[in-house]
């Protein structure tokens, strides 16, 4: 459940607070206020994508922030502990929205992806508009609706996965079985594969042949450095290194020998007398150890050219040479063993055909089940929603394809009838917008209910009805709200009515700006602006009477 929400330089709000509880919450103000920005705040904070102008004129950024209570939701807790974003029982969202464009996003104060919030968005916010509307006329969108009414998750996943593993099958016989003669590409793999096989070196071989021939070329300077060295150290000279160490470590035993104090320099002088001697011992060892051998840096110099003219010709670093002659030894043995493979994939393909339809099979059994059940809850809306007599049905009929589909053999039609004695026609085809309004919104209510969403948000999802029916929609929006927190943007009077917390945004102006405030009406604000609602240039006592009268009467309703 939604508890507050914070906005700040969004859009034309200066600075909002707003605070939640259960049951429906209504939204209202005069057409062009900004409701809907309290939409546009959560879809931002449940991942949607940010624009620059949301940012309000002259501000450098906005900044939006939700807290919610996960009430317990088991699942949800799941989520931030495996994402790492876990805080107790916490689950805060914030958002900041630069105004260059880029955005920044937090889940518990912790950074996170734009699609790590949208995906925890998800499960926090139902978010219903009016472009729903037209949504609805998508046939793929009616069919994924259908699944979502009958919960067939498993069921269409199993059906989706079946369908890409078939079709990655039959992609693979296709490129197998294309009917070219694979002889000449059989030879010129054979021959790059020994080729690889007899130059390329492994991570570690190539990095040591590479130090190696580095070494071997650069030998000449290391024996005449190394004699330079040898000589700085331990030479002939009275001024080595070894004999001016030793010349002041046998001061320090004298000095030590007046005052214990020096002890510490003399200790710290035999200390470096010992390390120039294991010095002077790695420099004899490694000069021992250098080979000048021509012949051998020629014949690493040649494997080296080997390996950049086999680099160039395949396109790749040394490094990856290995691995690349992996590739073409499977594809050779591929092509060697066509035969052999095409049996064994056929023999796949048919198994996963089986497979595919009998899971279809089961899938489409499940949407004729759902078909009937959301043809009958639907039904049964309309005529509370003033279409007595109406008809609605969920068509089902074959996709007439006979490959496997990753959304199952059917394809799905809304079907309606808006008034008695017509016959049922595609919704996508209906043309009243007020038929369409409703029959729509009797879709979503009907669909409601059927995850475990905690907020669902209604932006103006009324619009094209009003009068008595508008009564029913408020009525079923704050029964709604009685198992889930509802928040509805509404323009209309018997919507708002029905609320149990009511929210007015006003916008007010000046020479210089504009901003919008929203704030929870107490219950005389509320009647207040119910009566505004109703209409009229001049509010009346009859239109206050009738406000507080409607707003009586959805409190006696619960």
């Amino acid at each position: 459940m939604l508890r507050s929400l914070y906005v700040k330089d969004f859009a034309i709000v200066g600075e909002a607070d707003i605070g939640f509880g259960p049951g429906l919450t209504v939204v209202t103000g005069e057409t062009g206020a900004g409701k809907s920005l309290l939409v546009d705040a959560l879809l931002l904070l449940a991942g949607n994508r940010a624009e620059a102008s949301l940012v309000r004129h002259g501000c450098e950024r906005a900044e939006l922030s939700a807290e919610f209570d996960l009430g317990g939701r088991q699942d949800l807790l799941a989520w931030l502990r495996d994402e790492e974003l876990d805080d107790d029982d916490a689950c805060q969202l914030r958002r900041v929205i630069r105004n260059e464009g880029s955005s920044r996003a937090w889940i518990n104060g912790r950074p996170v992806t734009l699609s790590q919030m949208k995906a925890l968005g998800e499960r926090l916010i139902e978010i219903h508009g009016q472009h729903e509307h037209q949504a609805l006329l998508d046939r793929n969108q009616q069919l994924a609706l259908l699944d979502a009414f009958g919960a067939h998750g498993d069921a269409l996943e199993e059906v989706r996965t079946t369908a890409r593993a078939w079709r990655s099958v039959v992609g693979r016989i296709k490129e197998i079985s294309r009917g070219e003669d694979h002889a000449e590409r059989i030879e010129w793999l054979s021959h790059q594969v020994k080729e690889l096989d007899t130059h390329a070196l492994t991570h570690e071989a190539l990095a040591e042949l590479e130090d190696t021939h580095r070494r071997l070329a650069n030998s000449g300077q290391l024996v005449q450095g190394c004699a330079g060295l040898a000589d700085l150290l331990d030479g002939d000279s009275e001024f080595s290194i070894s004999r001016m160490i030793a010349r002041a470590h046998g001061e320090s035993q004298r000095l030590a020998a007046l005052d214990p104090a020096i002890e510490p320099l003399r200790e710290l002088l035999d200390a470096a007398r010992i390390h120039v001697e294991e010095s002077v011992d790695n420099l004899s060892r490694y000069q021992g150890s250098l080979d000048l051998d021509p012949e051998r840096y020629a014949e690493l110099d040649a494997q080296l050219g080997k390996l950049h003219e086999l680099a160039r010709k395949h396109r790749l670093g040394m490094a990856e040479l290995k691995a690349h002659g992996d590739t073409l030894r499977e594809e050779l043995e591929t092509l060697r063993n066509a035969g052999t493979l095409l049996v064994k994939l056929e023999s796949e393909r048919d198994e996963l055909l089986g497979h595919y339809q009998a899971a279809a099979k089961e899938l489409g059994k499940a949407r004729r089940q759902a078909a009937s059940r959301l043809g009958e809850s639907v039904g049964a809306l309309l005529s509370d929603l003033g279409m007595a007599g109406g008809r609605f049905e969920v068509e089902l009929e074959p996709s007439g394809c006979d490959e496997p589909e990753t959304n199952g053999a059917e394809r799905c039609e809304f079907m309606v009838s808006a008034n008695p004695g017509q016959p049922l026609r595609a919704l996508r085809k209906v043309a009243s917008g007020g038929e369409l309004s409703r029959i729509s919104l009797a879709i979503e209510v009907a669909a409601l209910g059927l995850d475990d969403v905690g907020t669902m948000v209604f932006d103006e999802v009324d619009s094209g009805i009003g009068g008595a029916i508008a009564e029913v929609v408020g009525q079923k929006l704050r029964r709604l709200g009685s198992q889930r927190q509802v928040l509805c943007v509404t323009h209309l009077p018997q919507v708002a009515a029905q609320g149990h917390a009511h929210l007015q945004v006003s916008k007010s102006s000046d020479r210089d700006n504009t901003e919008t405030r929203i704030e929870r009406l107490d219950d005389k604000a509320r009647r207040d602006e119910v009566a505004r609602m109703l209409g009229g240039i001049e509010i009346t006592k009859e239109t206050l009477a009738h406000a507080r009268q409607m707003l009586q009467a959805a409190q006696s309703g619960d």
